[in-house]
């Protein structure tokens, strides 16, 4: 177990470590591999994107967390930040062009788009993503990690979010208060995603916010 685990903010130095831990901890993520390409720039493109989706979209916010040793990672976005504005969008797109692969860009920004439409207007603390290494899953680190910012949410009342793409994470989430507000399918033959809602102190309100 990880009762007693030293859970830190994570700087920017912190980058490369991180990107290689969730990197692997979603190697095997079925909505990670349907959309990035599936060729042999598979890994690099991987490592682009969690790349990109801590040094844009969550570390310049502050609220990325880790484990004293970086085998885990927390990847949230407060209330207010949780997507890439619209001139950021632009600076992004050829990176998320070759990340997915040129013949596949368009139809996977249209399947991300009724997601990005159904995010929740309340404000809330976002979790981008949570990875665990692999070898170091079942111990407790994404359950410590979870709890670190959960008590603040409780403290300061506020809701969390989070679009969980694997099935077997669902208890997880469960016990720590989230519930299921919609299952989300990216297209007909696409992988699900389960859209997940948290009000402060784990009540098990799980209104559409």
């Amino acid at each position: 177990m990880a009762t007693g685990t030293l859970i830190r903010k994570a700087a920017a130095a912190d980058g490369p470590a991180l990107t290689e831990v969730l990197s692997a901890a979603f190697d095997a993520d079925p909505v990670m591999n349907w959309f990035i390409r599936q060729d042999g720039r598979r890994e690099a493109a991987f490592r682009r994107f969690f790349e990109l989706a801590l040094g844009r979209l969550t570390l310049p916010h502050g609220e990325v967390y880790t484990t004293a040793d970086q085998r885990a990672a927390a990847c949230w976005t407060p209330p207010g930040h949780w997507g890439a504005s619209l001139p950021a969008q632009f600076l992004l797109l050829a990176e998320y062009v070759r990340i997915c692969g040129p013949g596949r860009f368009l139809k996977v920004t249209r399947a991300f788009a009724p997601l990005q439409a159904r995010h929740p207007r309340r404000p809330h603390f976002y979790l981008f993503f949570l990875g665990v290494l692999p070898a170091s899953q079942g111990l407790g680190l994404g359950s410590a990690l979870l709890r670190s910012m959960l008590e603040r949410c409780d403290a300061e009342g506020i809701p969390a979010y989070l679009e969980n793409s694997n099935q077997r994470n669902l208890p997880l989430y469960r016990r720590h208060g989230f519930e299921v507000t919609e299952r989300f399918q990216l297209e007909p033959s696409g992988p699900p995603l389960w859209l997940m809602w948290r009000e402060p102190g784990g009540g098990g309100n799980a209104r559409q916010p």
